[in-house]
Parts: structure tokens; C-alpha cells; sequence
């Protein structure tokens, strides 16, 4: 390598040394690295090369690493690490049959507490509270959200310190644990109290209809809920995220899958039963439902001085409200369609089956955003122009046809749709939930929801995440949040589509209503 006057050095021990970045040692087809012969000095004496790295490529080994640490993949990953190309190569030695072997576990895991939340859900519909407060159920997708905004984001938060070597001395882990949780308290505090309002306000406009009493019940329903789900969500990640680093287990691969199947029960039964015992308190004392509104909102200073404490945190509490209100308000919307039909004898079945179909698209849908958003972190960071990130808006053939490792990831998950939900209508026919016979014209109409369903929602993370990245916002961060909302928005509107067309063509045989 050949000495320019302005090249950057490095003084050490007398000697001047030069600064090489990991770029420059690969040769200019970046296909080898440069040989150590390179670096020899005039009289063939070894010269000391210090590497620098590059932000972009130090966040493109960690997300490299992160992909190669299952694994499936061959020894080579270190050596082609430092490989910079426009197509990163580690990601595409994946085959098909690898992608789905990593995903099948944590999707049926996911699956099966989507399955024990709708079998929660389809028992506490019949609850007085279910019946006389039905803005409950506008709560239901809005709070059961919370899941894929609050605690698949603390996950990623918490598993990439933990990767990087923020949490290996106890004050990093004491601190950077106080400040996520600190902050997950506020954004679930925030969030319930809006839920709360938006139940009121879907639930005044059909029928004019409003009660201040109620409205109060929903609020404490509402934010104790999402306070006391997010703390005890927030504790078993912490805990799982500690003991995998002791395991040597990547926090990646486990976190984000137990708060996928823990979120839905946990936040359901909950919400069930504070509603219930608040509503039983409703006519002998009616002040315990504000003091349980003051008392939860009067603790928010407490968390948000703690949070801004952090610097880790203290961007989120700023930036990090606009996905997560405005999927709130999805899934709101998804609530609404939800009270509409589940009270109706020709939708029986909905309450069981909304939390399976809702939540398994979301969850298929999330891998996927993840993946495309660490393929694009190979390249660069965000906002950087990179042939892996085009700004027009992709096609389906390129989502789902073209050789690219996202689109073969695409097609792995949409082919588990149906394997996957014939294993969970098996489950909740097995257990006798949804008061619905499964036969066959059933079952075509509910697959073709689910199908359609994911469809939909990869298409719409191919083209969110290119533009996210496009526009400087990680979509690590963004994504998420708004293909979850989506998911429980689309996949309600489809399941209610499907039960109503069977009650027009009189499947009578499927003893819907019975």
C-alpha cells in the first residue's frame, strides 16, 4: 500500500504508523482481503496497522453477527463479516428451508398464547361488564397493541445493549434497566389514558350514547391495565434478556418471541379482571374508579424524571410517541369493528378467533420488518442512499417472486399461514371454544382471510420499511408499531367480512350462532 503525504497516521512508540480503515482491506472487486505482505515496511520488517471501523460497519457486523448466532449458518460468517458489498453475503447463504426452521418455533409459541387469549376472551364476553360496558372490547386490540409497540421494542432495545456491552457491569445494568422501564411506564400510562378516550369516543359515535360513569371505568380499566401489564411484560424480558447473556444465548432470538406469546394473555386477563372488579365497585363506590385514574397519571412525573436520566431513553420519551399513538388509533378501529360484531349471535366465534388471527399475522409480519431492516443496516445507516434501499414503491412480483433473501423470507412466512392456523383451529376446536363447528366451507372462508391478511401486510412492509429507511427513521423503531396495528385493523375487518358472508349464504351447517 503505497504511502500518500496526506494519508492519516498514528504516533506510537516513536514509530509512525498508518491508520487503515476496514474498507481498504479488502481489494478493490471486495472479494479478498489484502494480503499481510502489503503492510511490510522497506526492509521487510512488520508495520502495525490500526483499523478503524467505520459506524455503518460496526452496526453491520452486530446485525450480522445477530442473524449468524442461530446457527444454521457455516463457520465462514467471521471471515465474510468485513465484506462491505452491496449485496451482503451472509444473509443470502439462508435458504429457505433454514429461514423456516429458525422462525416455525417462535410462531407456533406466539400462536399458541394468541389461541389461551382468544379462549380468555371468548369465556369474559359473557361477563356483566362485557355485556353493560361494551367499549370494553374497543380496549381489547388497542391494549393487546401495546404488546408490539411497548414490549418487542424494549426487547430490541434491551437485547442490542446487551450485545454491545451495555449491560455487562451491574451499574450499566441497573441503569439501563431503570431508564426502559421507566420508560415503557410512561408510554404505557400515556397510551392507556388514549385508548381510554378513543374507546369513549368510537363507542358515543354509533348511538349518541354516554355515560360519565362508564367513561371513568373505561379510563381506570384503561391505564391500570397497561401500567401493571407493561411492569410485569417489562420484568420477565429483563430476566429473560440476563439469563440468556449468562446461557450464551442471543437475547434476539428468545426475547421477542415470549413477549409475543405472554403479551396477549397477560394483557387480556388483566384487563378482564380489573374491569370486572372495578365495575362491581361502580354502584356502591363510585370513587374508587377516579382515584384509580389520579393515582396512575399522578405517578408519571416520578417516571419520566427517572427516564430522561438515560440518555438511552431520554431520545425515545422525545421522538418515539408518533407510531405508537397512531397504532393505538388503528387498533382502536379494530376494536370498534370488533364491538360491533361480537355481540351479534351471527359473529359468534369472533371473540376467539380475532386474538389468533390478529396475532399471528402481526407477529409473521414483524419478523419480516426486522429482517428487511437489518438487511438494510448492512449497507449503511439510515437515510443513506444504497441499491438496497429504491424509494418507489416495490411491486408484488419483486416482494414475492424476485431471488433476494426478503423476498425468498416473504414466501417462507406466507406458506406458514396455513400449516400454522390449521394447528390453532384445531386447538380452540379441541377445547371447545368459539361455539362454531369447524367444517370445511368454514375453514376455506377463515383461511382465505388469514392468507389475504399476511398478503397484505408483508406487501406493506416491503414498501414501509424502504421508505422509512429512505426518510433517516430506523425502522427497527417505526416500523413495527404501524405493521401490528395494521395487522389487528385488517384482520378483524376480514374475519367479521368472512362471518358475514357465511351468515349470507346460510352456513347453517357450521352452527355459527349456536
Amino acid at each position: 500500500m503505497s504511502s500518500k503525504p496526506e494519508q492519516e497516521t498514528h504516533q506510537a512508540n516513536g514509530a509512525v504508523l498508518p491508520i487503515v480503515p476496514v474498507d481498504c482491506l479488502t481489494s478493490p472487486d471486495r472479494g479478498q482481503l489484502v494480503e499481510p505482505s502489503d503492510f511490510l515496511g522497506p526492509d521487510g520488517d512488520g508495520v502495525e496497522a490500526v483499523v478503524l471501523e467505520s459506524r455503518a460497519n460496526a452496526k453491520g457486523v452486530r446485525e450480522e453477527d445477530a442473524l449468524l448466532e442461530n446457527g444454521s449458518q457455516s463457520n465462514e460468517s467471521d471471515d465474510t463479516s468485513t465484506d462491505r458489498g452491496p449485496e451482503p453475503a451472509s444473509p443470502l447463504k439462508e435458504t429457505s428451508f433454514s429461514i423456516g426452521l429458525q422462525v416455525l418455533f417462535p410462531f407456533l409459541l406466539a400462536g399458541f398464547g394468541t389461541v389461551a387469549a382468544g379462549m380468555v376472551l371468548d369465556i369474559v364476553q359473557h361477563w356483566d361488564v362485557f355485556k353493560y360496558v361494551t367499549e370494553v372490547f374497543i380496549l381489547v386490540p388497542a391494549l393487546l397493541g401495546l404488546k408490539g409497540n411497548l414490549e418487542m421494542t424494549l426487547a430490541s432495545r434491551l437485547s442490542t445493549a446487551a450485545n454491545i456491552g451495555q449491560m455487562d457491569t451491574p451499574k450499566e445494568l441497573w441503569k439501563m434497566i431503570t431508564g426502559n422501564m421507566a420508560l415503557i411506564q410512561v408510554q404505557a400510562t400515556v397510551v392507556g389514558f388514549l385508548a381510554s378516550i378513543a374507546a369513549v369516543v368510537f363507542g358515543w359515535i354509533p348511538d349518541g350514547h354516554f355515560s360519565i360513569d362508564h367513561a371513568v371505568l373505561l379510563c381506570a380499566s384503561s391505564v391500570a391495565t397497561a401500567f401493571i401489564a407493561s411492569l410485569v411484560l417489562g420484568m420477565i424480558m429483563i430476566g429473560v434478556i440476563i439469563g440468556s447473556r449468562k446461557m450464551g444465548i442471543n437475547p434476539d432470538n428468545v426475547a421477542t418471541p415470549i413477549a409475543a406469546s405472554l403479551g396477549d394473555l397477560i394483557t387480556l386477563a388483566l384487563l378482564s379482571g380489573i374491569s370486572w372488579g372495578l365495575y362491581k365497585e361502580l354502584e356502591s363506590k363510585a370513587y374508587v374508579n377516579p382515584l384509580v385514574c389520579a393515582f396512575f397519571i399522578a405517578l408519571l412525573p416520578i417516571w419520566i424524571i427517572i427516564a430522561k436520566k438515560n440518555a438511552a431513553t431520554r431520545e425515545v420519551l422525545y421522538s418515539g410517541w408518533e407510531p405508537v399513538i397512531i397504532a393505538m388509533a388503528i387498533s382502536s378501529v379494530g376494536g370498534l369493528i370488533l364491538d360491533r360484531t361480537v355481540s351479534d349471535p351471527n359473529f359468534a366465534g369472533m371473540a376467539v378467533f380475532t386474538p389468533v388471527i390478529n396475532g399471528v399475522g402481526g407477529n409473521l409480519v414483524a419478523v419480516q420488518a426486522s429482517r428487511i431492516s437489518t438487511y438494510l443496516h448492512m449497507s449503511g445507516m439510515p437515510g443513506e442512499s444504497s441499491e438496497t434501499a429504491p424509494r418507489k414503491c416495490p411491486s408484488p412480483c419483486s416482494t414475492f417472486f424476485s431471488s433476494d433473501v426478503n423476498s425468498r423470507s416473504a414466501r417462507v412466512l406466507f406458506l406458514l399461514v396455513v400449516p400454522g392456523h390449521l394447528v390453532f383451529l384445531y386447538t380452540i376446536s379441541s377445547m371447545q371454544g368459539g361455539h362454531t363447528t369447524l367444517t370445511l366451507i368454514f375453514i376455506v372462508f377463515y383461511m382465505t382471510a388469514a392468507l389475504l391478511q399476511v398478503l397484505i401486510l408483508l406487501y406493506i412492509a416491503d414498501w414501509m420499511v424502504h421508505w422509512m429507511w429512505g426518510r433517516d427513521l430506523d425502522p427497527d423503531n417505526f416500523s413495527i408499531p404501524y405493521l401490528t396495528a395494521l395487522g389487528d385493523l385488517i384482520g378483524t375487518g376480514l374475519l367479521a367480512l368472512s362471518f358475514h358472508v357465511l351468515w349470507l349464504i346460510g352456513d347453517r351447517d357450521s352452527d355459527v350462532g349456536d
